[in-house]
């Protein structure tokens, strides 16, 4: 544990430090477009924070170089850590230019598929198998595409709730986060040699990278993190969940009951959990492309419909719009955390206790995410009541 938390403390540092020179370069050279319809923001400021966030990622990974606990990382001959970072480059590259010169949506789109396609043919990131109880394996090529295909759409999905100060980078920090528990318990459960793994690594690298960037994005913001950070963390994250649940068998954490006690509940956990640290992402996406594809429009068309958008018109501010994506990320991801745990230890009342924290935490979350609504809407009805005249 000692080295995950250096590479933390070394990875948010050095992604801090690089945050505020690029911040500054970008102000010097006026590396940023004009400020659009759909935007919150009204002064210009620099799109090129996921630049920092790169260069801190090549940090994480550079260090994990140095430190003997991590050499399966570039030992394992299955994994390519350079084709992954070389997709990294590429698809920070294509972001920065889309931030700088708005670049029609097919070549951003082919961009992404090219990113995820070296990730999988070259990085050797692949889902060879879905844990679904047992484990169901896939042939050669429906490996390859599903394994293309859920990148680019947590990509996508990641980018397009890029929209409010501090957003991406603080949901991404939730998410991988919880993702980092869930792997290092599982490597414990299944009782492993070394906790060390690249799912994990990932994870804690985009932690260190989120707080090192969340200083300068929080509201108000210097710079934002662009195309460039947004599916920067969509590729990593993606990458995290396929290298740790593509390849994990089930069986290994249970004996005749998988996953413990519940066995139904237990084989999907390995699928449930990566997709819902990611959940508000993919349900803004899926509602975007429906909207969009409705009207007769490209689903990568830029409109104003999105989740954040409608916190806004609903009354919350900026902040209080971040802070809300915040419990309900929280929430969502420790939820079904806490039913792994309860399906694997000795808790009273097993799974359910993840069951009650989160239905009592969604509960909480329509309430506050409601509340400014039902006060605009109970102001609107004084306003209709005649002033007594006595």
């Amino acid at each position: 544990m000692k080295f995950y938390v250096l590479t933390v403390v070394v990875t948010a540092l050095v992604t801090l430090g690089l945050t505020a020179l690029v911040w500054r370069l970008g102000l010097r050279y006026r590396l940023y477009p004009a400020i659009r319809e759909r935007d919150v923001h009204t002064t210009p400021k620099p799109r090129i924070g996921g630049v920092a966030m790169f260069l801190g990622l090549l940090a994480a990974f550079a260090l994990s170089s140095q430190i003997p606990y991590f050499a399966i990382l570039w030992t394992n001959p299955a994994v390519n850590i350079w084709g992954i970072l070389g997709a990294a480059a590429l698809i920070v590259a294509i972001g920065v230019a889309d931030d700088l010169w708005d670049l029609d949506w097919m070549i951003k789109l082919g961009a992404q598929f090219l990113a995820a396609g070296i990730v999988v043919g070259v990085g050797g990131i692949q889902i060879f198998a879905i844990p679904l109880g047992g484990q169901l394996f896939i042939s050669s090529w429906g490996s390859f595409a599903l394994s293309v295909f859920a990148i680019v759409i947590v990509m996508n999905a990641v980018n397009f709730i890029d929209g409010l100060d501090g957003l991406v980078a603080g949901v991404a920090l939730i998410a991988n986060s919880v993702f980092f528990v869930y792997t290092y318990l599982v490597a414990r459960d299944t009782g492993q040699s070394s906790y060390s793994s690249l799912a994990s690594f990932i994870a804690v690298a985009l932690i260190g990278v989120c707080l090192g960037f969340l200083p300068l994005n929080w509201n108000p913001s210097k710079l934002f993190m662009g195309d460039s950070g947004a599916l920067l963390l969509g590729l990593m994250m993606a990458t995290s969940a396929i290298a740790f649940t593509g390849n994990l068998d089930p069986a290994l954490l249970g004996d005749n009951d998988v996953f413990g006690r519940s066995q139904l509940l237990g084989a999907f956990i390995p699928i449930l959990l990566p997709v819902v640290v990611v959940i508000l992402p993919l349900l803004d996406f899926g509602m975007a492309v429906i909207r969009r594809m409705s009207k007769g429009k490209s689903p990568f068309s830029p409109d104003r419909g999105h989740l954040h958008h409608r916190m806004l018109d609903m009354g919350h501010s900026d902040r209080a719009a971040v802070l809300i994506f915040y419990a309900w990320t929280a929430v969502v991801s420790i939820g079904v955390l806490l039913m792994y745990l309860g399906t694997t230890q000795n808790w009273p009342g097993d799974y359910w206790l993840g069951v009650g924290y989160l239905l009592l935490g969604a509960a909480a979350c329509v309430v506050v995410t409601l509340l400014p609504s039902a006060g605009r809407h109970a102001r609107a009805a004084d306003d209709t009541i005649e002033p007594r005249t006595s």
